[in-house]
């Protein structure tokens, strides 16, 4: 039996998101094994990135959304990661410079593709009315998680993921401030979103015939 054509639209979106993430990380891989050529040394400094871990959970999450239904939670709260990727890249961190063209490749997919490939698919695929209000607060324990690790790792070897996170060139209160902000906004975000959601089950609900 075909898949109805709504369905068969929904999983292409999703194919085309992670293969856009999963292309994005093969990228980042050549690019850093360019530099550091050893397969394990490459892949360690790659996992100290919010983007490529995000953008890895994307590739798996979409891989399976494109052939089963996933949990609702899990779905938008994977949508709303990668979309945080792609605001703080634009407001906050920008192309990378002095980029080999694997590094432009990889930025481009992982920083712009990806993100607008999320939004296109919630607005036009995702299943509607899965999530509660404390969906928010479970979606922040990824980015909290996150921020944890970079930074004992970088106590650990002094290397720091992103200018924002920064303690020896902005001290522990700029972080602190910047954190914050982040959160703020993510937090506040993962409401729009709850919201959104359920004012998007009502109007399907208006629009299915009554008998």
């Amino acid at each position: 039996m075909k898949k109805p054509l709504a369905n068969r639209f929904s999983s292409g979106i999703a194919v085309l998101l992670a293969l856009a993430a999963s292309i994005g990380l093969v990228a980042q891989f050549a690019a850093q094994f360019s530099r550091t050529p050893e397969v394990f040394t490459a892949v360690w400094a790659l996992l100290r990135y919010f983007t490529i871990l995000t953008n890895g959970l994307v590739a798996v999450v979409f891989l399976r959304a494109a052939f089963r239904p996933v949990n609702a939670t899990l779905l938008n709260g994977t949508i709303l990661f990668i979309l945080l990727v792609g605001v703080v890249n634009l407001v906050m961190l920008g192309p990378p410079t002095h980029a080999t063209l694997a590094d432009q490749i990889g930025d481009k997919l992982h920083h712009y593709a990806t993100p607008l490939l999320a939004l296109a698919y919630w607005l036009f695929s995702a299943p509607r009315g899965g999530l509660n209000w404390r969906a928010p607060l479970i979606w922040a324990a990824y980015p909290l998680a996150y921020l944890a690790y970079a930074l004992v790792r970088a106590a650990a070897d002094g290397k720091f993921p992103y200018p924002f996170l920064d303690v020896n060139k902005i001290g522990a209160g700029g972080v602190a401030v910047n954190c914050a902000v982040i959160a703020a906004v993510f937090v506040a975000a993962g409401f729009a979103l709850v919201t959104l959601d359920r004012q998007r089950r009502g109007a399907s609900k208006s629009r299915e015939p009554r008998g």
